[in-house]
């Protein structure tokens, strides 16, 4: 890893120390989301999931992915958004979640990978009352032009959820 990039575990930090982070950007329900890329393993088409029984209503199921099943999130469920059909554009993040456990986000599309200043991020305003969706909110980054809100979805579970994706998988 580069000396000029960090990753993006403590943006308090990286205000201070005005280094660059690299994002990968996504789309969901027209909004504009970025994540660090450092957490991102990969970026895949929509594959056939295998449902899970009695998984909360946000696995979408699993996959097997080289030989290691990992669980599948909709990210528009788990921040209660409108459902949407996957499509051809439609793609999952593999990430790498607290304890090396990888789970896949779907997400309806990605956009780019961006190299940004971290003195550019600002707080998020607390708007969102959702069950723990604030909490993964790290900032706001106005991009070109656009506003892009920046996720850190290790926050986005508590530690029975990540036990739970890990018994699932």
């Amino acid at each position: 890893m580069s000396p000029d990039i960090v990753p993006f575990a403590h943006p308090e930090e990286k205000l201070k120390q005005n280094k660059i982070i690299q994002m990968v950007t996504f789309a969901l329900d027209r909004e504009e989301y970025g994540v660090e890329v450092l957490s991102v393993r990969e970026i895949i088409r929509m594959p056939e999931l295998t449902k899970m029984p009695n998984a909360p209503h946000y696995i979408e199921g699993v996959i097997n992915l080289r030989g290691t099943v990992i669980p599948v999130i909709s990210l528009r469920k788990r921040f209660n958004m409108d459902s949407h059909e996957n499509d051809r554009n439609s793609r999952i993040l593999v990430m790498e979640l607290k304890g090396g456990n990888l789970t896949g986000f779907i997400v309806d599309s990605v956009a780019e990978v961006i190299r940004i200043q971290s003195d550019s991020i600002q707080p998020a305003p607390n708007v969102a009352h959702m069950d723990g969706v604030q909490d993964c909110i790290v900032g706001i980054l106005d991009h070109n032009q656009r506003l892009l809100i920046l996720l850190d979805l290790n926050l986005l579970f508590d530690d029975d959820e990540h036990e739970n994706l890990t018994a699932v998988a």
